[in-house]
Order: structure tokens, then C-alpha cells, then sequence
């Protein structure tokens, strides 16, 4: 069979061959038992609710083995034998471009060489889904081969609910992941669910079929760490950064250190996951022991190196190692898995990889209290290092927040706050997110380099432009962003799809997007899928991370986030998405994202200039209300571009009245 038929028989009506479990590949671990009898023979029931009866037989007996085994029924015997990976438009069937395009994404976010977990369809962060078995992904694949812009697919968690009449003006695919009742929001709650194959983790551009390798979290980061620095009035070069994780978007740091041009040392106890991004380039060095990281690191100081050095082991181990070494840190920070603590998201100190991944699955309250134990110690090492001047800030990951769970002296005197700001208090909402710029991104869909390479040259042309009559205010964003898009093809950050990512505001995506649209129906380029990251000025709820800089009192609502999506779906989005759970865990954020397919024609261009202006100034309207200068600022300026925008301002009280 051809790839285009594959994709259009969808579950095959005669089983493929039994496929051997690849111990070559990396695969997530081994899930809690956390079902009962009863529940068990549910996860079998919904599991076969997929095949022909016929298949009943044959079938259970292996998702039991697979539900025993790894905690979770993944059949793998439907895993395609086709390569994984983002094609050229072109080669995937159908009667929708729009449709096509989506097969497109998704198949990036599944691409070896993408995705953290590909055998178990996640993508990054030790359980973002893009689906929850490979049956889902068939079934997936099959309706948008054959959808049209009359219909609608519906996704729920991973699962497609089906085509539904709609119009060409509505979204080709609307996605939602653990849309559960907020009382049933708990770590357990989304083991138990996800084991019953009725939910899943979706993260934020996992699940939403918006991520585009760790390329998309390196500007961030790399802003971060640039700001970093300015905090403390330090230039990059010769100074440190130590952090940790270089799963999924983790392997980001490095590379946000080499471009930002200090000493970075990231942590990780993954062998595989290490060897990984040593291959693709995200890292120039490993090192396996703290004797021979002290010497590496003391020299890059000495030469005033622009290196990046992965560190084989624990992150809690270099922290006290650098402290008694005596090694001075200039920023710290963490970016392992902690909202997923007790599966796979953080290693213990003291055990090994392997023995914590038996741990994990045999002894789960055994492996939460060493766990605990190692936060308590690393929140330790890390106050020796912040009392020497260390600047330590929290990168969203949870760590302040599962560290405080366990105990550790991570809280402020009020016992309220954390004693360490998140990044977004300190760099990204008052720098970034309040003005309005985020993470915008977006994706060759003909996967010629080429293209990619054109967009770069029409985005750089374009902010050279805007910079000229750009506000004080924003001209450091201005800067750094050109600066980033120029240096874009050197550095080599291309991992799958022809993709790019950078910070914008509401005009700067509207008139690159715009641009784009003009250059596909002149035929200089592919048609083009447009996104961002859901960690964005409007896209995310987020108390410990997007809006952590909200002070009103409503940074634990998610008005926002809802209003955003609901707005993408009717200004224009080809997909929308919204999902319980992000890169702080199960429970703690609600996020939503949209793509758009840029086509070339006038339609396209009406709906980005719609959908991006509210995308964008929803967020900024918000943060405005909650009284941030920057975004007063910024809605005031919106105002003024678009006459139609009228947005209620708040009125400041005087202090002295109190």
C-alpha cells in the first residue's frame, strides 16, 4: 500500500503483525497500577470499543499484557510502518488543504526526532499527548483524508468524535485535552483516566498539534537568560547558568545559552534523551563527573567560553559540588518535569536512572518520598548559592511549587509567596506578555528549506520596518527579536518541520502574517501554517507561570484563556484547542491554542488580521485591568490603531487613601 492509502484505510480491517517492543527507542515509563479489577476490565472494554468483534479475541489478552506492563493500553501492534514525520503538503491525501496541512503538524509532533516518548505518542514533557493510542491516531489521519470545508472533526482528549456538518468559515478541527471537572483535577484523577483511555494529558502544543521541536522554546529561553543577565548587570560571556532537563522542550537551554553567549550546564539522568540532543547539536559537550565538571566549567570562565556542557546525573549533585567547589552560579534555574513529579517528570539524587524507574512503578510512595527528599535538598544547595548572589528564578516547571509540597525553604516571609520569582514576574509578563509580545511561530508546509528561508527574509524586512517608528518602550523587544530572526538559519534550530518562532506583538504578526499571504499568492512561497506557543499573552490561565504577574486577586480564574479560544473559532482559526493541564501539571492552568493555514487568498487575509488583533489584545486587556503599566501602555496604543477596540481601563486608587 501506498503512505496515501495507509492514511485513508485507517484501522486496517485485517490486524498487522504483533510488533516487537524497540528497546532502542525512548520510551516513557511505566505508569502507577492504579486501577482496580473492575476499572481494568472497563480500559479493555474502551480499548476494543475500536475493532470489529472479530478482533475482540486476539486483542485482549495483549492490551491486558500492555495495560499490566506499562500502565497504559498504547497498541502498539497499529503503530504505521511508514516514517514519522512532517511531509510536504502535497503527499498527504485528501479533499481539504486545510485538512492536509493539519496531518502535516501532526505528524511533526510524532516525528522521531521530535518527540520524547514517539512509540507512545508523546510528545514532550514525560505525558503530553497528542494521542492516547495509536488507533486514535489512524482513525485521526483517515477523517481529515477525508473531510471537506463543509465539516468539523471533534476531538476529545485524543479521541475523534467524528466529522460534523459546518461551513468553510468555521475550524477544520476543534481539540480539547482533560476538559475534566475541576474537582477531579488531581494527579491520581488523570492517572486513573487516562488509564480508563477516557482523558489525557494534552500539554500545551502536544495535544494541540502547534509544537515544532525545541526550536520553539529557545527564544524563549533565550530571552529569559539575555534578561537574566541584565537583571544583575552582568554581561553573558564567561558567566554561568546551571539548570537541568534536556527532555523534550528542556533541550532548549543549552542552546539558549550558546546563543545568548554564557556558560550553561544542564542536568539530566536520561542517558538516551542526553546522547539525543548531543547528536542534534543542542549541546557541545557531556561531562560524567563532578570532578571533571569543575574543571571544564572553571576553565570556560577562565577563556570566557560561550559552551554549553550536559551534565550526566543529577542536578542536586552539581548544585552542592559547585557549592562546596566554591564555583560561583550566575543564574539558576530548573526545567525538569515537575508537574508530573512522581512519573517520570523528576529523578531523585542518590539512585540510579534505572533503579528509579522500577522504583516509580513497584514502590510509588517510596519513590514520592525520595522525591521530596531530593527537592528539599536542591531548594538547600540553591539558597547557599542565592546567598552568594546567585540570581534563582522558577521557570514554570513547578519546581518552587512541588518543592514547597515537599517542605523545602522555598517560601517568602509571608509565608504566601515564594522567596525566588517565577520568570514571568520578573522577565517575560512585565518585558513581554504585557506589551503584547509572545511567541508567535510558524510552518513551511511544502518542508522545502527554502521557504523557510524566504519567510525568514520577509519577517526580518518587515520588523526592520516596524522598528523604525516603534515606541520607546518597546524598542529592546524590537532589538532582540531582529537580532534572533537574523541569526535564525545559522544557529541551526530546525528539528522537523520547516518551522520558525518569534516574539511579536498584535501589528508585527498581522503584518508578517499578511506579508506571508501576499508571498504564497505571488507563488514565491508554500502555503503556510500559522501559530504560537499556548505560553502567551492571552492563550494561558496560569497562577504559578503566564500569570503569575497578575495582582488583582483573579490570577487562579480562566476567563481568559475560555474567551480566547471561543474568540479564534469564529475570527478565523483553521484548529483550535483547549486543555486542562500544562507545563505546571494536571489541575494547575488552563490553556488554549489555534493554527491558521495561510492560503494565498483575500479570505486568509481577512481572517488573520481578525483573529491575530484579538488573540493578542485579549491577553493585554486583561493584564491592563489588573493594573500593569505595561499593558495600559499597550491597550491604549491598540486603541488608537483600531478605532472598533474599546476596552474598559481601570482607574488607579491613590495608596495614601488607605
Amino acid at each position: 500500500m501506498t503512505f496515501k492509502e495507509q492514511i485513508q484505510q485507517g484501522i486496517p480491517s485485517i490486524l498487522p503483525p504483533k510488533k516487537e517492543y524497540d528497546a532502542a527507542i525512548n520510551h516513557a515509563p511505566k505508569r502507577k497500577d492504579i486501577l482496580s479489577a473492575e476499572e481494568k476490565k472497563l480500559a479493555l472494554k474502551n480499548a476494543l470499543r475500536y475493532f470489529d468483534p472479530k478482533h475482540h479475541a486476539q486483542l485482549i489478552t495483549e492490551f491486558s499484557e500492555e495495560l499490566e506492563k506499562y500502565g497504559r493500553i498504547y497498541m502498539y501492534r497499529l503503530r504505521p510502518d511508514y516514517r514519522m514525520y512532517a511531509r510536504p503538503i502535497d503527499e498527504y491525501p485528501g479533499k481539504s488543504v486545510q485538512a492536509k496541512a493539519i496531518m502535516h503538524m501532526i505528524q511533526n509532533n510524532l516525528d522521531y526526532a521530535v518527540a520524547q516518548h514517539p512509540h507512545e505518542l508523546i510528545t514532550y514533557g514525560g505525558n503530553g499527548a497528542v494521542f492516547q493510542n495509536w488507533a486514535q491516531y489512524l482513525l485521526t489521519m483517515q477523517y481529515l483524508s477525508q473531510m471537506t470545508d463543509e465539516q468539523t472533526l471533534t476531538m476529545y482528549s485524543g479521541h475523534p468524535m467524528g466529522l460534523f456538518p459546518s461551513h468553510p468559515e468555521a475550524p477544520r478541527v476543534v481539540v480539547t485535552n482533560g476538559m475534566v471537572i475541576p474537582n477531579y483535577s488531581k494527579p491520581d484523577d488523570w492517572e486513573k483516566m487516562n488509564a480508563l483511555g477516557v482523558s489525557q494529558y494534552g500539554q500545551m502544543t502536544a495535544g494541540s498539534y502547534m509544537y515544532i521541536g525545541p526550536q520553539g522554546i529557545v527564544h524563549g529561553t533565550t530571552i529569559t537568560v539575555l534578561n537574566g543577565f541584565r537583571k544583575i548587570k552582568l554581561n553573558p560571556e564567561g558567566n554561568l547558568f546551571v539548570t537541568s532537563g534536556l527532555g523534550g522542550m528542556s533541550g532548549a537551554q543549552p542552546k539558549a545559552g550558546n546563543i545568548a553567549g554564557c556558560i550553561t550546564v544542564c542536568a539530566e539522568v536520561n542517558p538516551k534523551i542526553t546522547k539525543i540532543r548531543h547528536e542534534q547539536g543542542w549541546i557541545n559537550e557531556i561531562v560524567t563527573s563532578t570532578k571533571e565538571l569543575v574543571k571544564r566549567v572553571t576553565l570556560a570562565k577562565a577563556n570566557k567560553e560561550a559552551v554549553s556542557i550536559a551534565y550526566l546525573g543529577n542536578v542536586v549533585d552539581v548544585w552542592e559540588c559547585f557549592d562546596k567547589e566554591n564555583i560561583r552560579i550566575d543564574l539558576g534555574s530548573d526545567q525538569t518535569s515537575l508537574h508530573n513529579p512522581w512519573a517520570g517528570g523528576y529523578y531523585p539524587v542518590g539512585i540510579s536512572f534505572d533503579e528509579a524507574n522500577e522504583m516509580m512503578s513497584n514502590d510509588p510512595e517510596l519513590f514520592k518520598e525520595k522525591v521530596q527528599e531530593s527537592l528539599r535538598r536542591q531548594a538547600k544547595a540553591i539558597n547557599k548559592h542565592t546567598a552568594k548572589g546567585t540570581y534563582f528564578f522558577d521557570y514554570g516547571n513547578a519546581f518552587l511549587l512541588e518543592a514547597s509540597r515537599a517542605g523545602a525553604d522555598v517560601m517568602a516571609e509571608n509565608n504566601i509567596d515564594f522567596k525566588y520569582p517565577s520568570y514571568v514576574q520578573d522577565i517575560m509578563g512585565p518585558m513581554c506578555f504585557d506589551y503584547g509580545f509572545g511567541p508567535f511561530r510558524w510552518v513551511c508546509t511544502s518542508g522545502k528549506p527554502e521557504d523557510l528561508q524566504k519567510t525568514d527574509n520577509i519577517a526580518s524586512a518587515v520588523l526592520d520596518e516596524l522598528a523604525k517608528t516603534a515606541p520607546n518602550e518597546i524598542q529592546q523587544q524590537m532589538q532582540d527579536n531582529m537580532k534572533w530572526i537574523k541569526g535564525a538559519q545559522e544557529n541551526k534550530l530546525v528539528v522537523g518541520s520547516q518551522a520558525r518562532i518569534l516574539y511579536a506583538d498584535a501589528e508585527g504578526r498581522i503584518k508578517i502574517a499578511e506579508a506571508f499571504n501576499q508571498a504564497i499568492a505571488k507563488g514565491e512561497i508554500g502555503m503556510v501554517v500559522l501559530g504560537r506557543d499556548h505560553h502567551d499573552v492571552s492563550g494561558t490561565d496560569s497562577p504559578y507561570r503566564e500569570t503569575s504577574n497578575i495582582y488583582d486577586g483573579s490570577r487562579f480564574t480562566a476567563d481568559m484563556a475560555i474567551q480566547n479560544v471561543i474568540g479564534d473559532s469564529f475570527r478565523g482559526a483553521t484548529w483550535v484547542s483547549i486543555h486542562n493541564g500544562g507545563g505546571v501539571g494536571w489541575g494547575e492552568v488552563i490553556n488554549g491554542g489555534f493554527g491558521m493555514v495561510l492560503d494565498g487568498s483575500k479570505e486568509a487575509s481577512k481572517r488573520l488580521t481578525s483573529m491575530l488583533f484579538w488573540d493578542v489584545n485579549n491577553g493585554i486587556s486583561r493584564r491592563s485591568w489588573a493594573r500593569n503599566n505595561e499593558a495600559i501602555f499597550a491597550i491604549k496604543r491598540a486603541m488608537k490603531i483600531q478605532p472598533l477596540l474599546k476596552v474598559t481601563l481601570p482607574n488607579i486608587v491613590d495608596e495614601n487613601l488607605f
